[in-house]
């Protein structure tokens, strides 16, 4: 049965496509298809240009779009999201991750604030000496509650941290054990992150800790523990005084939980005043993404070149590359927010998801992917849509010849993935062929600064958000990454029926 929605699908898939060259004879395409997002800092005005110009969005794309977005009741959907409604329906609850920054039904921002104030108090006091002389953190958690606090820490504490903060997620002891190389357990707190306080690889490893603060000779282990969870009471059965639990919303899902008290490594690291900044940038962006309309909107008209390579030109993947060193974990976590929230293969309603949803992310850091993978995408027979990320202002102090050289390469690429031609002395040797009208995206920012990340994260949270309505998918819950911990923990408690060659692996490691 025809509905809205599918009417304007249909109409979507009947427009001609147009080559980027020929959408590039437009003079006036790179304003129509590019936008900034500012605000002002203490050094003036700032912000992030996004240029979506090398896409072959054009007009009759984002006008079918719109009506897409329309038939699918875009603008009520957000409006649920940002006043508390239950839009994670299958798990029945809100998804209030903005009202950490600000934006949301006036009780949770509310508590939002009292939370925020509550964790200020103990980062300071920490800072403050009210815990002994503290150098370093072992944060403990895993997914969400692992892969932001890294992402942050690792692009703003590249001059100075004012606490050495080692992320710990693998369950694989090896990779507890670098965090204690580096680590003087006499100085050394460690953060247990988690929202229900009963992850499996979470408890293990922050049991595992604590074992080794006692070995080395701390007199009150359970002492030097911070809890991060949507779980207090569980977190003071397991050991942790209330004084050093810093809870949070249970309606802030995981992927988005780095605004709230997860994000206590990040203030600990760079202080209050920074990852205040990252709130900021991040409420700037939720104030654009709540009042600009169709492509004006900047994150849904990211969202409908993303449906448009997905579902119209059948890209089974989308590449990201940061040409900053300060971002090298930004793909990994776009992976999660991405592919985790979208990854998914019914609607909300229940009913199959006839096409494609989310796309593969993975990327890496230019210039080093131009030697890698980059050979793909320029003559590989996938069209794979790439974004690239960087910052004009540089991270470095060296020679500018650095920067230039590195932001001379980002543009290049986007340049030649659209044009193509053949490197050959007469142009036709097709070994030295680039067909081209191959589409990327520059997001550049003035600077790479704490209030800048915050901003580049929720933009990309609203991206995906914009991506799961216009497809009608839920983005919030993932029963997916449930089945093989529920089979693991089969394992580890002696049962489960598996099939021959999982028996025989289960066998031959000695875990039968």
């Amino acid at each position: 049965m025809s509905t809205p929605i599918n009417a304007a699908w249909d109409r979507l898939r009947q427009l001609p496509q147009n080559t980027l060259l020929s959408l590039f004879e437009d003079d006036a395409r790179v304003k129509k298809l590019s936008g900034r997002i500012d605000w002002e800092g203490e050094d003036g005005a700032s912000g992030i240009l996004l240029d979506w110009s090398k896409t072959h969005l054009d007009e009759a794309l984002l006008d079918g779009f719109e009506e897409l977005a329309d038939a699918c009741d875009f603008t009520g959907k957000r409006a649920a999201l940002f006043s508390g409604d239950r839009i994670n329906v299958t798990e029945g609850r809100a998804a209030e991750h903005t009202a950490q920054r600000g934006f949301g039904a006036e009780t949770s921002v509310e508590e939002a604030a009292a939370l925020h104030a509550r964790m200020r108090l103990l980062v300071e006091a920490i800072h403050q000496g009210a815990m002994g002389e503290v150098k370093h953190l072992i944060h403990i958690g895993i997914g969400g509650s692992a892969l932001g606090p890294a992402l942050a820490v690792d692009a703003l504490t590249r001059d100075l941290a004012l606490v050495d903060v080692h992320v710990v997620s693998n369950i694989d002891g090896l990779a507890l054990e670098q965090a204690f190389a580096a680590c003087d357990p006499a100085t050394t707190l460690v953060a247990v992150a988690s929202k229900t306080f009963t992850t499996i690889e979470t408890m293990t490893n922050a049991a595992s800790a604590l074992d080794w603060l006692g070995e080395n000779g701390v007199f009150d282990p359970g002492g030097r523990v911070v809890a991060l969870t949507a779980n207090p009471d569980k977190a003071v059965e397991w050991g942790v005084d209330e004084t050093r639990i810093l809870p949070f919303p249970e309606s802030v899902g995981g992927r988005y939980s780095l605004w709230s008290s997860i994000g206590f490594p990040i203030a600990l690291a760079v202080g209050w005043d920074e990852f205040a900044a990252m709130l900021d940038g991040a409420a700037v962006v939720d104030e654009h993404f709540a009042t600009s309309e169709g492509r004006e909107n900047l994150c849904l008209r990211a969202a409908f070149a993303d449906q448009y390579y997905a579902r119209l030109r059948g890209c089974d993947t989308r590449a990201v590359f940061a040409y900053d060193e300060r971002l090298a974990l930004f793909p990994s976590y776009l992976q999660q927010l991405e592919m985790e929230s979208n990854g998914k293969s019914v609607l909300v309603d229940g009913s199959p998801a006839e096409d494609a949803t989310a796309p593969i992310t993975w990327g890496g850091v230019g210039t080093d992917g131009q030697h890698a993978v980059f050979q793909l995408l320029h003559q590989g027979t996938h069209l794979v849509p790439v974004d690239f990320i960087a910052s004009i202002a540089p991270g470095d102090e060296l020679d500018a010849a650095h920067h230039r050289i590195l932001l001379a390469n980002c543009f290049a690429q986007g340049a030649a993935l659209m044009a193509g031609g053949n490197m050959s002395d007469d142009g036709k040797d097709p070994a030295r062929a680039f067909p081209g009208d191959r589409p990327s995206a520059t997001i550049l920012c003035d600077d790479l600064d704490a209030t800048t990340l915050g901003a580049l994260i929720a933009f990309h949270e609203h991206r995906t958000f914009a991506n799961a309505m216009l497809m009608g998918i839920n983005p919030f819950d993932q029963f997916g990454v449930e089945l093989g911990k529920r089979m693991a923990n089969q394992v580890e408690a002696g049962g489960g029926n598996f099939d021959a060659s999982t028996q025989a692996l289960l066998d031959n490691a000695g875990l039968a």
